[in-house]
């Protein structure tokens, strides 16, 4: 179907896409009426207007292929006869014939090549490339629709890519590129990589590609803002007395000196050792303590636990006796 023979049925029967089944029934009841041949005899244009909204009932009546329609617009029937639409269809100058599934076009259109020949798959979608206009799931504009397409790809990384920045390799069907990925990206980050996105068939004007960050988990470390997040253990007599314990960093490991009297679920900061900021430099890290009482103890162990509940004058629910309703 060429761009030119697509009809609104929406606007046929006066209605709007979010009209229920009994609006759809009412609206074309009224139309069929005003426009029934025995009511406009030799009526050639109320003729043509009457097979219109009897057609725009046909498929905005049948929950299948309203489906159909809302989501693929004027490419709606070559959907239905199964993708891509027969060898004959044409779909906006754009020659599906290739693929075996829609899937298929856009992980040749996203998949980068990985180490090893192995085949990553990112995720997509398309968008208006300026305000106003809107595109199908194809990525192909829908009627009046005239603007070039964009379209996002989400890309996974791990913390240390993310962390140096990193250089990946897109193939964007016959088109290979390189895009380097800056360092301190994090999730939610979104490079645009101008002129990549799809051609729209109609014009000919290539979109930009979006590329959206998904960090992978990391044992150890988390993100929070600019900082780095960890937890640390440490142990009951450390915690009472300090001391000085080695804590990784991006960096490798540094000394960090734990006050006398820390206590579990308090953080220390690492100023400098954060991720990578955008304007330069680094965020901090936060260490963040937690006591852990040893499981198995040896005999002597034991022994001294005993005598220091023995002697011990501290007691820290001291202040709970003071507390009612």
């Amino acid at each position: 179907m060429a761009a030119t023979d697509f009809k609104d049925y929406y606007s046929i029967l006066g209605i709007n896409k979010t009209a229920s089944p009994e609006d759809i029934k009412q609206a074309f009841r009224k139309l069929a009426r005003k426009f029934h041949p025995d009511v406009n005899p030799g009526n050639k244009q109320a003729e043509a207007k009457f097979k219109e909204v009897n057609e725009a009932y046909e498929v905005l009546s049948d929950p299948d292929k309203r489906k159909k329609y809302d989501q693929y617009g004027q490419y709606w029937k070559q959907v239905g006869e199964g993708f891509p639409g027969g060898a004959g269809a044409d779909m906006g100058g754009f020659d599906f014939s290739q693929y075996g599934s829609f899937n298929d076009f856009l992980n040749d259109l996203f998949g980068g090549a990985a180490p090893g020949g192995r085949k990553q798959n990112y995720s997509y979608r398309t968008s208006t490339g300026r305000p106003g206009g809107s595109f199908n799931h194809f990525g192909f504009p829908d009627a009046a629709a005239g603007t070039a397409q964009d379209s996002e790809a989400v890309i996974s990384l791990t913390f240390a890519e993310a962390f140096a920045g990193v250089q990946k390799r897109f193939n964007l069907g016959n088109e290979t590129i390189d895009v380097r990925i800056p360092a301190g990206a994090k999730t939610g980050t979104r490079l645009r990589v101008r002129g990549k996105g799809p051609v729209n068939p109609m014009t000919q004007q290539r979109g930009d590609l979006y590329l959206k960050v998904e960090l992978q988990s990391h044992s150890f470390f988390q993100i929070e803002g600019d900082n780095l997040v960890c937890e640390v253990l440490i142990t009951p007599d450390e915690a009472t007395l300090g001391a000085t314990i080695d804590v990784p960093t991006p960096d490798g490991n540094v000394n960090v000196k734990l006050p006398a009297g820390v206590r579990s679920g308090q953080s220390l900061r690492l100023r400098g050792k954060g991720w990578p900021l955008a304007k330069g430099g680094r965020g901090d890290q936060m260490v963040k303590v937690a006591i852990a009482p040893p499981k198995d103890l040896s005999s002597q162990e034991r022994e001294y636990y005993e005598k220091i509940r023995a002697i011990r004058t501290y007691n820290p629910r001291s202040h709970l006796v003071q507390v009612k309703l």
